[in-house]
C-alpha cells in the first residue's frame, strides 16, 4: 500500500460516524429483529413466505424448494427452507441454528434472526435474542397447539421471558395458523387474553405488544392487509409488515468506546482471518487497531462488510464481518470481544450480580453449578455466595445471607466462572451487562452485573 494512501487512511479515521449513519440506507433506521416461539408454531414458514412475497426469493428458487420439499414428503415446509438451509434442519423440519437475513421496509432496514424453537437449542436461541432489539412471537392458533406451546413445558413462555430479560421491550405476536380454525374471532380473543396476562407478568407493557392474526402458509395478512372475508369481518388492524415498519428503533450508543462481540471466526481468502458478530457500542473504521479480549492481543481491522457489502466503517447495532490481521486465529474465539485500545473491556472470572429467579424445581444454594449464558457465549460457572434478598419493587435488602433462593426471588449473588469472560457493568452498557443462568435444560435466572470482583 503506497504511503499516500496510508496517510489518507490515518486522516480518514476522523470520519463523522453520526453524520454518515444518517446518510446510510437513505436515512432508514436499522433494527435487529428475532423470531421466537414454540417448536412447530410455523416461524420459519411465516418469515420465509414474507421474504418470498417481498421478492427476496426468486420464483425459480422457490419452485425448486417446492419440488424438493414435496419429494421429501414435507410439502408444507417449502417456505421454511428459505431460512432453514442445512440438510439436517430440512430433514427434521426444525430450525437449529440462528438464521441471519436482511430485508427493507418503507422506513427500516431489518436484520432478521430466525431462532430455534426446540428446547434442545435454547442456547442458540439465547445467542439470537441477545443480538435483537425487537421480537416477533409466533403462536400456533390451531386447537390444542397453542395450549401445548403455552402450558408448562412449552417454549412460548420461556422464550418470552428470555427475550424480555435480554432487553427486548417491543413485541409483535403473530397469531399463526388462524385459518385452521376458520379465522375465528373467539379463538383469537382467547389467545390474546391468555398471552396478554402472562406477557404483562413477564414485564412487557401493554402498549408495546401488538397482536396480528396471520397464516404463514397461505400468506394471509403478511405484507398486504387482510383479504379473507371471515377475517376482515372483525380484524381492522395492520398487517405484519406494517407492524415491523412501525417498530421504534432503539438508540445506538455510537459515542461509547468500541465493542464488538464475536459470534463466528473463520479463515477467508487472502491474509488474516474474519470474525462475524455484532457491534454493541461505538464505531469502527478500516485500518483501526483494536484489542482482542480476554487474550489481550492487538490486531488491525483490514476490512469491514455488512451483509456481504464492503464498507469503510460500521457502528453500534450493525451485524458485521471484520477481517483482521496481526494476531493469531487461535487467540480469537466465539465470545471474544474486540474493543477500543484506550478503553479495553474488563475480563473477569468473579462478578457480583443482581438476579431474578424463574421457575425452578430445586432451591439454589451456595456452590450451585450453572451455565452462564452471555451474548454469544456459554460458560460453566457456580454460585459462590448468596449475598442478600431484595424487595421486588423497591430493591431494598429484605434479608442478608439467605440460605437458599427459590422461585420468584430477587437477590444479589456472587458468581464464579471457570475462566475469564469479558463483561461490563450494567449501568455502563446494558447489552454487555446482562446474562442468563441455566441448569439442566431450563433457564433458572436472569441477571445484571453490578460489580466486577
Amino acid at each position: 500500500m503506497p504511503t499516500s494512501q496510508k496517510a489518507a487512511g490515518k486522516t480518514k479515521q476522523v470520519l463523522d460516524v453520526a453524520a454518515e449513519l444518517s446518510k446510510r440506507d437513505e436515512g432508514k433506521e436499522v433494527i435487529n429483529m428475532v423470531i421466537i416461539g414454540h417448536v412447530d408454531a410455523g416461524k420459519s414458514t411465516l418469515m420465509g413466505h414474507l421474504l418470498y412475497r417481498m421478492g427476496h426469493v426468486n420464483k425459480k428458487t422457490m419452485h425448486k424448494y417446492e419440488v424438493e420439499s414435496q419429494k421429501a414428503g414435507k410439502a408444507s415446509f417449502a417456505y421454511a427452507w428459505v431460512l432453514d438451509e442445512t440438510g439436517e434442519e430440512r430433514v427434521r423440519g426444525i430450525t437449529m441454528d440462528v438464521g441471519l437475513t436482511k430485508f427493507e421496509t418503507d422506513h427500516k432496514v431489518v436484520t432478521l434472526l430466525d431462532a430455534p424453537g426446540h428446547r434442545d437449542f435454547i442456547p442458540n436461541m439465547i445467542t439470537g435474542a441477545a443480538q435483537a432489539d425487537v421480537a416477533i412471537l409466533v403462536v400456533d392458533a390451531s386447537t390444542g397447539e397453542f395450549e401445548a406451546g403455552f402450558e408448562a413445558g412449552g417454549q412460548t413462555r420461556e422464550h418470552a421471558m428470555l427475550v424480555r430479560s435480554l432487553g427486548v421491550t417491543q413485541l409483535a405476536v403473530a397469531v399463526n395458523k388462524l385459518d385452521t380454525v376458520g379465522w375465528s374471532e373467539n379463538r383469537y380473543q382467547e389467545i390474546v387474553k391468555k398471552l396478554g396476562h402472562f406477557l404483562k407478568q413477564a414485564g412487557f407493557k401493554d402498549s408495546d405488544v401488538v397482536y396480528i392474526p396471520v397464516s404463514g402458509l397461505q400468506g394471509e395478512n403478511l405484507i398486504k392487509p387482510a383479504s379473507e372475508p371471515p377475517l376482515t369481518a372483525w380484524y381492522k388492524g395492520p398487517c405484519l409488515l406494517q407492524q415491523i415498519d412501525s417498530f421504534k428503533s432503539p438508540p445506538r450508543p455510537v459515542d461509547k468506546p468500541f465493542r464488538f462481540c464475536v459470534s463466528d471466526v473463520f479463515k477467508g481468502m487472502g491474509s488474516g482471518f474474519s470474525v462475524a458478530g455484532r457491534l454493541v457500542a461505538g464505531s469502527i473504521q478500516n485500518g483501526t487497531r483494536v484489542m482482542v479480549m480476554p487474550s489481550g492481543e492487538t490486531a488491525t481491522v483490514k476490512g469491514i462488510a455488512i451483509h456481504d457489502f464492503p464498507m469503510n466503517w460500521a457502528c453500534a447495532g450493525d451485524h458485521a464481518t471484520l477481517t483482521i490481521t496481526g494476531t493469531d486465529i487461535m487467540k480469537v474465539s466465539v465470545g471474544s470481544v474486540l474493543c477500543d485500545l484506550a478503553n479495553p473491556i474488563q475480563a473477569a472470572s468473579r462478578i457480583k450480580a443482581r438476579v431474578i429467579i424463574f421457575n425452578i424445581d430445586v432451591p439454589i444454594t451456595k456452590g450451585f453449578p450453572v451455565v452462564f449464558h452471555y451474548q454469544t457465549l456459554s460458560e460453566p460457572a457456580n454460585i459462590r455466595k448468596l449475598i442478600s434478598l431484595l424487595h421486588k419493587s423497591t430493591g431494598e435488602v429484605t434479608r442478608n445471607k439467605p440460605r437458599c433462593l427459590s422461585k420468584g426471588n430477587n437477590a444479589v449473588i456472587e458468581v464464579e466462572l471457570n475462566r475469564p469472560v469479558c463483561l461490563e457493568l450494567y449501568k455502563d452498557n446494558k447489552d454487555l451487562g446482562r446474562f442468563m443462568l441455566r441448569y439442566g435444560s431450563a433457564t433458572i435466572a436472569a441477571g445484571v452485573v453490578t460489580e466486577i470482583l
